[in-house]
């Protein structure tokens, strides 16, 4: 769709939730089967441990240890790529469905706020390397950006509304080493896997032809109510 020239805006994946006869909310429940080297072991286990993903078993398996895990769908979505990560490349993650169990609470994936321009224009190095230090950037200097998209992530854990496009006040006095050296971080750059896996509960991933972004649904301060 993206070669034919489509824009399209997609929401964070959602899973089917039933309600039985009885009242009961229910999931579904997947089992997800791991094969890795012993050393990601740990990590793992805590990264599905947080998603409320229950290891089952774990055995010896072609020179690495095999685990399996059971746990809800909500949790195994938008892991795979921190699997990739946790594990250098070096670990199989294979999942199926399992059955409908009761709702296992609320799950908190992410443990970052977003980072949300409250101006349109084009951002500015300078404006970039104070952001940069309140987390992880997604944009470089001279992209374009509009209010509401989200510029980056904030390692904290709040939302903060920034300025990515502000410059540095000049005056006529200038002094010799007073300039400080610009050093900015590579920024995060969003695909559609990474943007998916990122991005919250009230955020659009903008899909065009040529980028990939993302943004608040409501994008203005009135919009949003606040």
């Amino acid at each position: 769709m993206r070669r034919e020239g489509y824009e399209m805006q997609v929401s964070q994946p959602q899973v089917i939730l039933r309600t039985q006869n009885d009242g009961e909310l229910v999931e579904p429940f997947e089992e997800v089967v791991i094969d890795t080297p012993q050393a990601y072991r740990g990590v793992i286990i805590e990264r599905l441990g947080a998603r409320k993903i229950v290891l089952k078993e774990v055995r010896p398996h072609a020179g690495s240890v095999r685990m399996v895990f059971e746990g809800p769908t909500r949790g195994v979505l938008g892991y795979r790529n921190q699997f990739i990560l946790d594990t250098r490349g070096e670990g199989i993650m294979s999942s199926r469905f399992v059955e409908f169990r009761p709702h296992a609470g609320e799950i908190q994936k992410r443990a970052v706020g977003s980072m949300v321009s409250m101006v349109s224009g084009k951002a500015l190095g300078y404006a970039l390397w104070n952001l940069q230090d309140r987390g992880v950037l997604y944009i470089g200097p001279g992209t374009e950006v509009y209010e509401g998209q989200v510029v980056g992530n904030t390692a904290k854990g709040e939302e903060m509304y920034v300025n990515p496009t502000k410059g540095k006040r000049l005056t006529n006095m200038r002094a010799s080493g007073s300039d400080e050296a610009i050093h900015l971080v590579p920024p995060f750059e969003l695909t559609i896997e990474r943007g998916l896996e990122v991005m919250s509960d009230n955020e659009y991933l903008e899909v065009t032809p040529k980028s990939v972004r993302l943004r608040k649904q409501a994008l203005t301060k009135n919009m949003r109510g606040g």
